[in-house]
């Protein structure tokens, strides 16, 4: 039986798809190889190990010696460094980026120096200084709306570079942010309001939902209903003991500033039953109560080069000018009881073996993109925490808290978020962590050698 032309055709296509050498179509194999491996898992590191990537994820991970590089691979020689799952930040800003006070922040962007900066044009800013600085996810729990979104979108895209981003929009509060944007705070009067908000932020495409100030016990309820039909987690600003307790009742899914709050200690029972629920927290410690002190001890950090090369020149300025009289700021007006506080608050939650996640609150008065999230590590670090436990809390954990299976971990199968940085960040109780020397996202190498492979946003 003869076949119709056609049909011959299409099969001596298909038969010569077959007989292609595999390699012809494989994605773009890139090979980490030589250093010390930090997995993200609770393991010890494995040395003089290899990560074969292919495309957007990881296919092998090994002793070097075990694990053959394929032929017409990109090898980037790891050799003296360590190998680490990309760092996440539980709690981000990206409208903000460290100013000394937000208010005035949002002031300077409506002048004639500032107002060529629109909020999208600075959350691309603050994405590429987290990026560079080995941040490969965050959530953003906090800001306008569509900026927001429109950003996400557009990283998500390869338009832009930046994390891997879950956004919130607007806080969902009793009483408007003072001085923020009008669109950056969903003010409601009752339960009612609270989830017809709820719903229309999810229509809107936001990823999860911040509950932030003066909620009342059935606000949170109401809240947590309407974004748990949408599968949506629910994140909460809470610092006194009453507000964790009302937001840990109606089922808030991740608690966070509690290790920041400046009261005293909270009641063992209700830190008991949030650490035996699993209900993660994330303490975001060290934005003030740290950060002041470090500072008087040392003002030379609000000038560091490092940041200074990832911030334009006229916003670096800016930036600069407002921290003229930064420890009068009303940001800072209860840091002595936060300072007093700091410690044993931070403490509880470590002994209690909470489900503990690592996030920064930055952009925030002197809270850096670039350096926030290494400083948060460092106090936990400091307070007892392992540094390898600190590592796999900002990745594993936090990529738990995102639901995202993928991310966390350098195993294969994962996606190839991956981070370098020079020496044994476990050695040096993780101040290494502040060089990185590579930052890879999806395969992608955005950062080699300490330097930026793409252009900041200007």
């Amino acid at each position: 039986m003869r076949l119709a032309p056609r049909l011959r055709t299409l099969m001596l296509a298909a038969s010569a798809l077959l007989c292609t050498p595999a390699y012809s179509q494989q994605p773009k194999t890139t090979v980490l190889t030589g250093g010390m491996l930090v997995s993200g898992l609770s393991v010890p590191p494995l040395h003089n190990a290899t990560v074969v990537i292919q495309g957007e994820r990881i296919v092998q991970v090994g002793p070097a010696s075990q694990v053959q590089i394929p032929a017409g691979a990109t090898v980037i020689d790891t050799s003296g460094q360590t190998m680490m799952p990309g760092l996440i930040d539980a709690h981000a800003h990206l409208f903000m980026l460290g100013y000394g006070d937000e208010a005035d922040w949002f002031k300077w962007l409506k002048t004639d120096a500032g107002k060529k900066y629109s909020i999208e044009k600075i959350m691309e800013l603050s994405g590429y200084q987290m990026l560079m600085s080995g941040v490969t996810s965050a959530i953003d729990l906090g800001g306008t709306t569509q900026d927001s979104i429109t950003v996400r979108n557009r990283i998500n895209k390869g338009e832009v570079a930046g994390p891997r981003l879950q956004v919130a929009g607007p806080l969902v509060t009793r009483g408007a942010f003072a001085g923020f944007p009008a669109e950056a705070s969903a003010v409601i009067t009752s339960p009612k309001e609270a989830a017809a908000v709820v719903e229309q932020l999810y229509k809107q495409g936001v990823d999860v939902i911040k509950a932030h100030s003066g909620l009342t016990r059935e606000d949170y309820f109401a809240i947590v209903k309407a974004a748990h039909a949408h599968k949506m987690k629910v994140h909460a600003h809470v610092y006194d003991e009453a507000a964790v307790q009302n937001a840990f009742d109606a089922g808030v899914d991740v608690l966070q500033h509690v290790g920041s709050a400046g009261f005293p200690p909270y009641s063992p029972g209700l830190v008991r039953a949030i650490a035996e629920a699993g209900r993660p927290v994330v303490l975001t410690a060290a934005h003030r109560s740290w950060i002041y002190p470090d500072t008087v001890a040392f003002p030379e950090r609000l000038q560091d080069p490092a940041a200074r090369d990832l911030f334009p020149a006229d916003i670096w300025a800016a930036v600069q000018a407002s921290f003229k009289e930064w420890p009068a700021e009303g940001y800072f007006a209860g840091i002595n009881r936060q300072m007093r506080y700091r410690s044993p608050q931070v403490k509880q939650w470590i002994e209690s073996g909470a489900v503990m996640g690592v996030g920064t609150d930055s952009g925030t008065p002197m809270n850096f993109n670039t350096d926030g999230l290494v400083r948060e590590m460092k106090v936990l670090a400091d307070e007892g925490v392992p540094p390898l436990e600190v590592i796999a809390d900002t990745t594993r954990v936090n990529a738990r808290i995102m639901s995202k299976p993928d991310l966390g971990t350098i195993e294969p199968g994962k996606l190839a978020d991956i981070i370098v940085v020079p020496g044994d960040p476990i050695y040096s109780d993780l101040t290494d962590l502040a060089y990185v020397q590579v930052v890879m996202k999806g395969g992608v190498v955005y950062k080699q050698n300490g330097k930026p492979l793409i252009e900041m946003p200007k």
